[in-house]
Protein backbone atom coordinates (compact mmCIF):
# COMPACT_ATOMS: atom_id res chain seq x y z
CA UNK A 1 0.00 0.00 0.00
CA UNK A 2 2.85 2.33 0.84
CA UNK A 3 4.52 1.80 -2.53
CA UNK A 4 1.22 2.36 -4.37
CA UNK A 5 0.61 5.60 -2.49
CA UNK A 6 4.04 6.92 -3.44
CA UNK A 7 3.82 6.05 -7.14
CA UNK A 8 0.38 7.56 -7.68
CA UNK A 9 1.49 11.15 -6.86
CA UNK A 10 4.42 10.75 -9.29
CA UNK A 11 2.03 9.75 -12.07
CA UNK A 12 -0.24 12.66 -11.27
CA UNK A 13 2.74 15.06 -11.22
CA UNK A 14 3.97 13.90 -14.63
CA UNK A 15 0.51 14.33 -16.11
CA UNK A 16 0.03 17.76 -14.57
CA UNK A 17 3.31 19.15 -15.96
CA UNK A 18 2.73 21.71 -18.73
CA UNK A 19 3.58 20.37 -22.23
CA UNK A 20 6.03 23.23 -22.85
CA UNK A 21 7.91 22.29 -19.69
CA UNK A 22 7.98 18.67 -20.85
CA UNK A 23 9.46 19.82 -24.16
CA UNK A 24 12.04 21.97 -22.38
CA UNK A 25 13.41 18.99 -20.43
CA UNK A 26 13.32 16.60 -23.42
CA UNK A 27 16.26 17.25 -25.81
CA UNK A 28 14.72 15.65 -28.91
CA UNK A 29 11.39 17.47 -28.61
CA UNK A 30 13.15 20.73 -27.74
CA UNK A 31 15.44 20.49 -30.77
CA UNK A 32 12.55 19.65 -33.07
CA UNK A 33 10.51 22.60 -31.81
CA UNK A 34 13.46 24.94 -32.37
CA UNK A 35 13.95 23.65 -35.91
CA UNK A 36 10.27 23.98 -36.77
CA UNK A 37 10.03 27.49 -35.34
CA UNK A 38 13.10 28.50 -37.36
CA UNK A 39 11.66 26.93 -40.51
CA UNK A 40 8.35 28.67 -39.85
CA UNK A 41 10.18 32.00 -39.68
CA UNK A 42 12.00 31.24 -42.93
CA UNK A 43 8.71 30.41 -44.64
CA UNK A 44 7.21 33.72 -43.47
CA UNK A 45 10.25 35.57 -44.85
CA UNK A 46 9.92 33.79 -48.19
CA UNK A 47 6.20 34.60 -48.31
CA UNK A 48 6.94 38.27 -47.66
CA UNK A 49 9.65 38.30 -50.34
CA UNK A 50 7.41 36.66 -52.94
CA UNK A 51 4.57 39.08 -52.20
CA UNK A 52 6.99 41.97 -52.75
CA UNK A 53 8.19 40.43 -56.02
CA UNK A 54 4.62 39.92 -57.23
CA UNK A 55 3.81 43.57 -56.47
CA UNK A 56 6.89 44.59 -58.48
CA UNK A 57 5.82 42.46 -61.47
CA UNK A 58 2.31 43.94 -61.33
CA UNK A 59 3.76 47.47 -61.38
CA UNK A 60 5.81 46.54 -64.45
CA UNK A 61 2.69 45.19 -66.17
CA UNK A 62 0.84 48.43 -65.39
CA UNK A 63 3.73 50.44 -66.86
CA UNK A 64 3.54 48.33 -70.03
CA UNK A 65 -0.20 49.06 -70.29
CA UNK A 66 0.41 52.80 -69.97
CA UNK A 67 3.28 52.77 -72.47
CA UNK A 68 1.13 50.87 -75.00
CA UNK A 69 -1.61 53.51 -75.00
CA UNK A 70 0.77 56.48 -74.78
CA UNK A 71 2.81 55.21 -77.75
CA UNK A 72 -0.19 54.64 -80.02
CA UNK A 73 -1.89 57.88 -78.99
CA UNK A 74 1.27 59.85 -79.76
CA UNK A 75 1.73 58.01 -83.07
CA UNK A 76 -1.81 58.75 -84.23
CA UNK A 77 -1.55 62.43 -83.26
CA UNK A 78 1.75 62.83 -85.13
CA UNK A 79 0.39 61.07 -88.21
CA UNK A 80 -2.75 63.21 -88.15
CA UNK A 81 -0.66 66.40 -88.02
CA UNK A 82 1.57 65.08 -90.80
CA UNK A 83 -1.40 64.25 -93.02
CA UNK A 84 -2.97 67.66 -92.38
CA UNK A 85 0.21 69.50 -93.41
CA UNK A 86 0.60 67.38 -96.58
CA UNK A 87 -2.87 66.95 -98.10
CA UNK A 88 -1.59 65.94 -101.58
CA UNK A 89 -1.49 62.23 -100.72
CA UNK A 90 2.29 61.80 -100.56
CA UNK A 91 2.02 60.41 -97.05
CA UNK A 92 -0.30 57.64 -98.23
CA UNK A 93 2.44 56.06 -100.37
CA UNK A 94 4.68 55.92 -97.29
CA UNK A 95 1.96 54.69 -94.91
CA UNK A 96 3.64 51.28 -94.68
CA UNK A 97 6.50 52.80 -92.65
CA UNK A 98 4.42 53.95 -89.62
CA UNK A 99 2.24 50.85 -90.02
CA UNK A 100 5.29 48.59 -89.75
CA UNK A 101 6.64 50.54 -86.75
CA UNK A 102 3.25 50.32 -85.03
CA UNK A 103 2.99 46.58 -85.74
CA UNK A 104 6.48 45.78 -84.44
CA UNK A 105 6.00 47.88 -81.31
CA UNK A 106 2.59 46.32 -80.67
CA UNK A 107 3.94 42.80 -81.04
CA UNK A 108 6.83 43.61 -78.70
CA UNK A 109 4.55 45.08 -76.04
CA UNK A 110 2.03 42.23 -76.31
CA UNK A 111 4.84 39.69 -75.92
CA UNK A 112 6.23 41.61 -72.90
CA UNK A 113 2.78 41.74 -71.26
CA UNK A 114 2.27 38.03 -71.88
CA UNK A 115 5.69 37.19 -70.45
CA UNK A 116 5.14 39.29 -67.34
CA UNK A 117 1.68 37.83 -66.73
CA UNK A 118 3.15 34.32 -66.98
CA UNK A 119 5.81 35.30 -64.44
CA UNK A 120 3.10 36.68 -62.16
CA UNK A 121 1.07 33.46 -62.46
CA UNK A 122 4.12 31.29 -61.69
CA UNK A 123 5.05 33.37 -58.65
CA UNK A 124 1.47 33.24 -57.37
CA UNK A 125 1.63 29.42 -57.50
CA UNK A 126 4.92 29.44 -55.58
CA UNK A 127 3.41 31.81 -53.01
CA UNK A 128 0.39 29.52 -52.59
CA UNK A 129 2.72 26.55 -52.06
CA UNK A 130 4.70 28.43 -49.41
CA UNK A 131 1.48 29.32 -47.60
CA UNK A 132 0.38 25.67 -47.64
CA UNK A 133 3.75 24.62 -46.24
CA UNK A 134 3.38 27.24 -43.53
CA UNK A 135 -0.06 25.92 -42.59
CA UNK A 136 1.17 22.32 -42.40
CA UNK A 137 4.15 23.30 -40.29
CA UNK A 138 2.01 25.54 -38.07
CA UNK A 139 -0.34 22.62 -37.33
CA UNK A 140 2.58 20.40 -36.37
CA UNK A 141 4.02 23.09 -34.07
CA UNK A 142 0.66 23.52 -32.37
CA UNK A 143 0.31 19.75 -31.91
CA UNK A 144 3.80 19.54 -30.43
CA UNK A 145 3.10 22.39 -27.99
CA UNK A 146 -0.22 20.84 -27.04
CA UNK A 147 0.92 17.22 -26.54
CA UNK A 148 4.43 17.69 -25.15
CA UNK A 149 6.25 14.38 -24.70
CA UNK A 150 3.15 12.51 -25.87
CA UNK A 151 3.88 13.86 -29.35
CA UNK A 152 4.96 10.91 -31.51
CA UNK A 153 8.06 12.21 -33.29
CA UNK A 154 8.40 9.46 -35.88
CA UNK A 155 4.73 9.38 -36.78
CA UNK A 156 4.14 13.15 -36.96
CA UNK A 157 7.38 14.03 -38.76
CA UNK A 158 6.79 11.27 -41.29
CA UNK A 159 3.24 12.53 -41.82
CA UNK A 160 4.57 16.06 -42.46
CA UNK A 161 7.11 14.80 -45.01
CA UNK A 162 4.46 12.71 -46.76
CA UNK A 163 2.08 15.67 -46.90
CA UNK A 164 4.76 17.77 -48.60
CA UNK A 165 6.00 15.09 -51.00
CA UNK A 166 2.60 13.73 -52.00
CA UNK A 167 1.08 17.14 -52.56
CA UNK A 168 0.31 17.17 -56.26
CA UNK A 169 -1.08 20.20 -57.93
CA UNK A 170 -4.41 19.53 -59.53
CA UNK A 171 -3.97 20.35 -63.19
CA UNK A 172 -7.24 21.95 -64.12
CA UNK A 173 -8.44 22.03 -67.69
CA UNK A 174 -7.01 25.07 -69.44
CA UNK A 175 -9.68 27.76 -69.69
CA UNK A 176 -9.76 31.34 -70.82
CA UNK A 177 -8.49 33.57 -68.05
CA UNK A 178 -8.47 37.31 -67.51
CA UNK A 179 -4.87 37.39 -68.79
CA UNK A 180 -5.94 35.84 -72.10
CA UNK A 181 -8.67 38.44 -72.53
CA UNK A 182 -6.14 41.21 -71.87
CA UNK A 183 -3.84 39.87 -74.60
CA UNK A 184 -6.80 39.58 -76.98
CA UNK A 185 -7.81 43.17 -76.18
CA UNK A 186 -4.31 44.50 -76.92
CA UNK A 187 -4.18 42.54 -80.18
CA UNK A 188 -7.54 44.01 -81.22
CA UNK A 189 -6.40 47.54 -80.37
CA UNK A 190 -3.21 46.99 -82.40
CA UNK A 191 -5.27 45.98 -85.44
CA UNK A 192 -7.50 49.05 -85.01
CA UNK A 193 -4.45 51.30 -84.84
CA UNK A 194 -3.14 49.85 -88.12
CA UNK A 195 -6.49 50.59 -89.75
CA UNK A 196 -6.51 54.12 -88.33
CA UNK A 197 -3.00 54.77 -89.66
CA UNK A 198 -4.19 53.88 -93.15
CA UNK A 199 -7.34 55.99 -92.83
CA UNK A 200 -5.49 59.05 -91.50
CA UNK A 201 -2.75 59.02 -94.12
CA UNK A 202 -4.84 58.11 -97.16
CA UNK A 203 -8.18 59.84 -96.51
Amino acid sequence: MGDQSTTNPLIMDSKSVHPLHQIAVTPTHKLLLKQWLKEEELILNRISLKETQIDGVRREITNLYCFFFIFHSTLLILLFNSASSNPHGGACRRSWIPSLCSLLCSLGLVWAVRYKTDVESHMEKLLEREKEDGKLLGKCVEELKKKGVEFDLLKEVDALRRAKSLRVEAKAVRKWSARDFVILFFFTVSCLVLALVRVILCN
